[in-house]
């Protein structure tokens, strides 16, 4: 093969391994785009089927606290937002300032035994008297007693069933803001298991809690949250 030929040769080699190389790409390129919308197709879709943001209810127990309860309900009052207590009628004495302020701001106000007594290891006599104490308590302030009642520890009974006619409220998200009063691990735990129809139990005597509920407010509500009182809640 003289020098000429073998030029000519390797430039058409060059045009061929060149052009078969434009090709794959072209092909790949395309398929690629293909899965790429597809991929985006699959999202969109997964997405539409992905169930919205819904209602959720803010529960807290334990109080009224002097200290922490009217920092809670100027957070919500300035947030437009309704939520539960489930007071301990020991704690309402000197505070039913408080008390009138949580239903005339359109709170649900619960029973939550009037020495926050594991209502199952008494009597039920003895667990009756404790309900229907704090009862009239609440009804001493508010004018009405409460339908509601949230057993401490949600300990609750056939028994007390048939002899208390009040609806029990317990929870399905419980973020042990007690344990930790960590506002952040509160916050946290909250967001990574909040779903529709979600109960959160916190304790408005914890300062902590307080400032945890109020950025739980403020973050869930960008998501598409609503919140509601367990009532509305138990009524969808």
């Amino acid at each position: 093969m003289n020098r000429r030929r073998w030029f000519a040769w390797r430039k058409a080699a060059v045009w061929f391994w060149g052009f078969l190389a434009l090709l794959i790409t072209m092909d790949f390129c395309s398929n690629y785009a293909r899965l790429q919308r597809r991929v985006r197709q699959a999202g969109a879709e997964a997405a539409e089927t992905r169930e919205a943001p819904g209602a959720i209810a803010l529960t807290f127990d334990d109080g009224p606290s002097e200290v922490c309860t009217p920092k809670l309900l100027d957070g919500l009052k300035e947030r437009g937002v309704h939520a539960s207590f489930f007071l301990v009628g020991q704690n309402i004495d000197g505070k039913e300032d408080l008390v009138l302020r949580m239903q005339q701001e359109g709170h649900l106000i619960g029973n939550h035994s009037q020495t926050h007594m594991q209502l199952t290891a008494e009597t039920v006599e003895a667990a009756c008297r404790q309900i229907e104490y704090t009862n009239r308590k609440i009804a001493a302030v508010t004018g009405n007693e409460p339908v509601y009642v949230r057993p401490p520890y949600g300990s609750w009974s056939e028994e007390l069933e048939c002899m208390v006619p009040m609806t029990v409220v317990l929870w399905n998200l419980d973020p042990l803001d007690w344990k930790s009063q960590n506002k952040d691990a509160v916050v946290s735990y909250v967001k990574k298991h909040v779903e529709n129809g979600s109960i959160i139990l916190l304790h408005d005597i914890y300062e902590s809690s307080v400032e945890a509920a109020l950025e739980l407010v403020d973050s869930l509500s960008e998501e598409g949250y609503e919140f509601v009182t367990v009532e509305e809640l138990l009524i969808e």
